[in-house]
């Protein structure tokens, strides 16, 4: 029943949110669970270099795996023929894969599925199963958005966010150590969650946002490392729309992040788990170890790029 006074809540935002047509869930493990069960999924391919997140994801709903190697450029090293009911994973590293590779891997397999968590500004290619993950790019607790052309035929609950935004308002207004503990434990609850609507609370949030000037601030701010970075970074890489972050591979990549956080420069290892499923001299333990994810996003201008650049040219000097 609909209340009337009182005092205000939240305000409602209007503006037009990015991937308004998809299907809006709760999390990317969301909208891969929805995914294999609207498809009948029994078994996916996916490249070790990967959070743990997806096979966890894949033992708790029953569907099979296997794992492939990816090339220096993350394009996937797989040849053999899909099964009946197997799928191809295609993780979009870094926004690298545009959409004529996607379109190549999509003529050559037909089934396959494309994360685009790190990248959220590539639209899909028609007819390709692509999900999207909002908190990787935004200042919100949850929220995925997944296109396919099925859907599950039963009704699904609303997710609720109220109780996982106080990391969120408190990172806003203090440092991000004393509510980093907060944000672990927020990302350890989609281990467990069941496939839910996206909730009103982010979907607001979603709709408040000047997705323009957040997709023209990440590219610029990309551009701006990747021109002083190229001749040292040992990754070839093309300048995504709206990028994720700057990867800048150093042989001594994991020594410079170890030295930068203790200028409160916090360059994350993505994919932890990589070190203990491939052998050290594999690509993707090197990639994992030594890649340094540098944050570009829409809270930083050129000042702050040029200040990372100084900051991370003298470590890589020392």
């Amino acid at each position: 029943m609909k209340e009337y006074g009182g005092y205000i809540e939240f305000e409602s935002y209007y503006n037009n949110m990015l991937h308004e047509d998809a299907i809006a869930l709760n999390c990317g493990r969301g909208a891969l669970a929805y995914l294999c069960e609207a498809k009948k999924i029994k078994k996916l391919h996916l490249p070790y270099f990967l959070c743990s997140s997806v096979p966890d994801l894949c033992d708790r709903i029953g569907v099979k795996y296997s794992y492939y190697h990816v090339d220096k450029i993350f394009n996937p090293l797989f040849e053999q023929a899909l099964g009946k009911d197997e799928w191809l994973y295609i993780v979009n590293f870094y926004g690298q894969l545009n959409n004529d590779v996607i379109s190549a891997w999509k003529k050559k397999y037909g089934k396959i599925i494309v994360d685009n968590a790190q990248s959220y500004y590539q639209m899909p290619v028609e007819g390709v199963d692509t999900l999207y993950t909002c908190r990787k790019f935004f200042g919100v607790a949850d929220g995925a958005f997944l296109y396919t052309d099925l859907k599950l035929d039963r009704k699904i609950p609303r997710d609720e966010s109220f109780e996982r935004m106080h990391f969120l308002l408190g990172r806003y207004e203090r440092g991000a150590n004393e509510f980093y503990s907060e944000y672990v434990a927020n990302n350890r609850i989609f281990s467990t969650e069941p496939v839910k609507r996206m909730s009103r609370l982010t979907e607001n949030l979603l709709h408040g946002i000047n997705y323009e000037f957040v997709c023209k601030r990440r590219t610029d701010n990309f551009i701006f490392l990747h021109e002083n970075f190229e001749q040292i970074n040992k990754l070839p890489l093309n300048v995504p729309k709206g990028a994720f972050m700057y990867p800048l591979y150093l042989e001594n990549g994991a020594k410079v992040r170890k030295e930068l956080q203790q200028k409160k420069i916090y360059i994350p290892m993505l994919w932890p788990n990589v070190l203990n499923n491939c052998a050290p001299d594999s690509l993707e333990y090197r990639y994992a170890d030594n890649i340094l994810p540098i944050p570009i996003d829409q809270r930083y201008g050129e000042e702050d790029m040029k200040f990372l650049l100084e900051e991370i040219k003298n470590e890589i000097e020392r």
